[in-house]
């Protein structure tokens, strides 16, 4: 895959590691698998995250287009809506964002700290708008708003999901790949935290184009299998498509599981929270409460439960997120000073 052929800015810091997690593996099954950790935690724009590998390839398409602005969406802890608002920032670019309110939590924590207290450093014009809300329909009317005032803005989806911005991992799926025959070894699965679908859906593009087998579970945070598996699917075959090889992508390379979202998107489940302290206790590595710490989660509960062979390894797609956590400060029942 040539990725050249495509308008792209350089904004993240890669290659990112990949790294063993030899404490974690010996702490969850005695004889099981050898975890892996992919630290795209550390792409290095305003704390990191998966987000800014599909911002410069949608950043570089707003700039070919002549953009001034930048509008995207999100849940009020987004993490895509804070690196979306850094790339601006960086970029010379206005930035709004809109954050839905999927939680009802009206704590000042969670709403002016964490991610949001970020996005207000960026220089981001934030507004809310309320749960269910139609977002695609709200962006339009400020693009609309503002081409009337003379501005070029951009839009860009929620999670930066779409077949520009899935070309991000795409690519990754070359990187780990690459990071892999380097290093000698044989990738048997890859797990990490499904939501918007981008993440997915261009990793397993890429996984397929380059035709490495390499497995991919998306643990989702939000939709229940079925409905996860067809939206991967459908922005899978398109960004397939857009690469150039349209129909490569089957069913049944998408899989996903719905068991570990709990009572809804970003509300904290028991798996969660133990995820998140065992990996910072066991590896010093911060997930965070709506992401990554329900895709560990359930890779821990598919460790125990025997699903990887225990010769194999496994690789965990680290998304970041960890500046979420300042949003929920009260969920993790940590001790005071002693």
């Amino acid at each position: 895959m040539h990725f050249s052929r495509f308008p792209r800015v350089r904004l993240a810091h890669l290659p990112t590691p990949l790294e063993p997690m030899e404490r974690l593996s010996k702490f969850l099954a005695k004889d099981g698998p050898r975890l892996w950790i992919k630290r795209d935690d550390c792409t290095g724009l305003s704390t990191g995250g998966n987000k800014t590998r599909k911002l410069e390839f949608l950043m570089g398409d707003a700039l070919k287009q002549g953009a001034d602005t930048i509008i995207t969406q999100g849940a009020t802890q987004s993490n895509h809506a804070r690196q979306t608002a850094a790339a601006a920032a960086k970029l010379g670019l206005a930035c709004h964002i809109l954050l839905e309110d999927r939680t009802g939590n009206a704590s000042p924590d969670y709403t002016l700290n964490g991610n949001v207290l970020l996005d207000r450093l960026h220089g981001a014009s934030i507004s809310k708008r309320a749960k269910d809300s139609d977002m695609n329909k709200e962006m339009e009317i400020l693009a609309a708003d503002l081409r009337a005032k003379g501005k070029k803005p951009y839009v860009v989806p929620g999670g930066g999901s779409n077949p520009v911005g899935a070309l991000g991992y795409a690519n990754c799926a070359l990187e780990l790949v690459a990071q892999a025959n380097e290093m000698q070894l044989k990738i048997d699965h890859v797990v990490h935290a499904t939501g918007s679908a981008g993440t997915q859906a261009g990793f397993v593009a890429g996984l397929v184009a380059i035709n490495s087998r390499i497995p991919t579970l998306g643990i989702s945070v939000r939709a229940p299998k079925e409905k996860q598996e067809n939206s991967v699917f459908d922005l899978a075959q398109r960004t397939a498509e857009h690469l150039g090889a349209p129909g490569i992508v089957k069913r049944e390379h998408i899989v996903a599981n719905g068991d570990y979202v709990g009572s809804g998107y970003g509300l904290p489940t028991d798996g969660m929270i133990d995820a998140v302290k065992t990996v910072a206790r066991l590896e010093g590595i911060l997930l965070d409460p709506v992401y990554t710490g329900k895709a560990m989660a359930g890779l821990f509960d598919h460790v125990r439960k025997g699903f990887f062979a225990k010769d194999s390894n496994v690789v965990f797609l680290h998304t970041g997120g960890s500046a979420g956590l300042f949003g929920y400060p009260d969920t993790f029942d940590l001790p005071g000073y002693v």
